[in-house]
């Protein structure tokens, strides 16, 4: 029996949520060496010779001459590339990361506004139950931590709103041209910029701190930065981006399970209470949706 492109879209997620719960591991080893957004630009900077590879082989340099994905994916640079990651970058500089991690949740209520109030985009009574129980379980993972509201937890619920407007041009774009050409085109525009924050913000390092996290490097550009985008864009390629965005939310659980094998994290109860609403809201999310999902080509 065939399967379904909603169901390609589903593994194609979940394939990207296990990639993706290494990033903030990857992201803890390198901070003894290299600031954070400069560890994200390095990261970002040597994914774009797996994208340079793969549209090779593939064959895809004619599609750079498409000039209205191009449009939208400067958009998806400046959204996704550019402001959610200085955005996010502040909120942890002015508040807890447990507080960041909590509001950031906020992303899914946006694509719910974006992508189901304004554009009509098909998402059920299910899966928005579903969606509504992965961020109780996320919030009971998060709760805990949580110390009050500080300034910096302003600049998450922005950047969680600006999130869902990037995956909209992402999810246009990738209608007209292959994942890849994307995320280059991405990568070429948003390195630089990340990079001119970077030091705007006062980060340095030194090339021999780039040799000393030279592996982790290779792992965050070519599997988080590379494979799992690719992912990433091939899910919501299939699927609405409200649904896949509330999938994404069980990446606390990969991100728990990796911080204990790696770094000797064990998990507190509050974050183990939690695994039952996010195994009960992956369910409803992936269950069959017999309606039509509309079009985002406008």
């Amino acid at each position: 029996m065939a399967i379904s492109q909603e169901r390609k879209g589903e593994a194609f997620i979940l394939g990207q949520v296990w990639l993706w719960g290494l990033f903030p591991v990857i992201v803890t080893m390198t901070y003894s060496t290299l600031p954070p957004l400069a560890s994200l630009a390095l990261g970002s900077a040597l994914s774009l010779f797996a994208f340079v590879i793969v549209m090779w082989w593939n064959h895809r340099w004619f599609e750079l001459g498409n000039v209205r994905a191009l449009k939208d994916i400067f958009m998806v640079a400046l959204l996704n590339g550019v402001l959610y990651y200085s955005l996010y970058f502040w909120g942890l500089k002015n508040s807890s990361s447990g507080n960041v991690s909590l509001v950031a949740l906020m992303e899914i209520f946006f694509s719910y506004l974006l992508f189901q109030v304004w554009r009509k985009e098909d998402f059920s009574t299910k899966h928005i139950w579903g969606a509504v129980l992965m961020l109780a379980g996320a919030a009971i993972i998060l709760f805990p931590k949580s110390s009050g509201w500080h300034w910096g937890d302003l600049f998450i619920v922005v950047a969680s709103a600006t999130a869902p407007f990037g995956n909209y041009f992402q999810k246009r774009a990738r209608a007209r041209v292959s994942s890849e050409t994307i995320l280059l085109v991405r990568g070429i525009i948003s390195v630089p910029a990340i990079l001119l924050l970077s030091f705007s913000f006062g980060e340095s390092f030194a090339w021999a701190d780039v040799r000393e996290s030279i592996w982790i490097l290779l792992v965050a550009g070519f599997v988080i930065f590379g494979l799992s985008k690719i992912m990433w864009l091939e899910g919501i390629h299939r699927m609405s981006v409200t649904k896949a965005i509330a999938l994404s939310s069980i990446n606390p659980l990969f991100t728990l399970l990796f911080a204990y094998f790696l770094l000797g994290s064990a998990p507190t109860i509050w974050q183990l209470t939690s695994f039952l609403p996010l195994f009960l809201g992956l369910l409803l999310l992936t269950s069959k949706n017999k309606e039509r999902e509309l079009s985002l080509e406008p």
